[in-house]
């Protein structure tokens, strides 16, 4: 992850893990334009809606102009990524996606994950950043 304090976080677009949930939602667009046509409105519609949940609440979360919001949409990506997550491994039991697409999509959701637990913790420390507001 980038040094965000040294390199100063303007918006949502410097953070790495923002990128890295953006490129998530690409791969699942690409995997499930291979899912059954009976998909389309359920796990295909809710795999798409949950992935770009993600990138999106960081951005909204940087958009709003309290620390507490800001935090407050983290939390909710993560909570896509356990959606993402488990609509995965039901994708893999009904055959639409491989054991290797299966292990790359979780992998990536680890990561994200933990990404987002850091820079949460690190929001969450007294006199990282101010108190009241996200940007000046």
């Amino acid at each position: 992850m980038k040094n965000e304090k040294s390199e100063g976080v303007r918006s949502h677009n410097d953070l790495e893990v923002w990128m890295r949930a953006k490129a998530l939602v690409v791969l699942i667009y690409k995997i499930t334009r291979d899912f059954p046509k009976v998909e389309i409105y359920g796990l295909c519609s809710q795999l798409r809606r949950a992935s770009v949940s993600v990138p999106t609440n960081i951005a909204e979360g940087f958009g709003r102009k309290h620390l507490k919001e800001l935090i407050h949409f983290l939390y909710y990506s993560q909570g896509s990524l356990s959606e993402i997550e488990t609509l995965i491994i039901i994708s893999y039991e009904l055959g639409y996606i491989s054991q290797e697409t299966e292990t790359e999509i979780i992998l990536d959701i680890k990561i994200i994950r933990i990404m987002l637990t850091r820079l949460i913790r690190s929001l969450e420390k007294p006199g990282n950043y101010p108190a009241k507001s996200v940007t000046s």
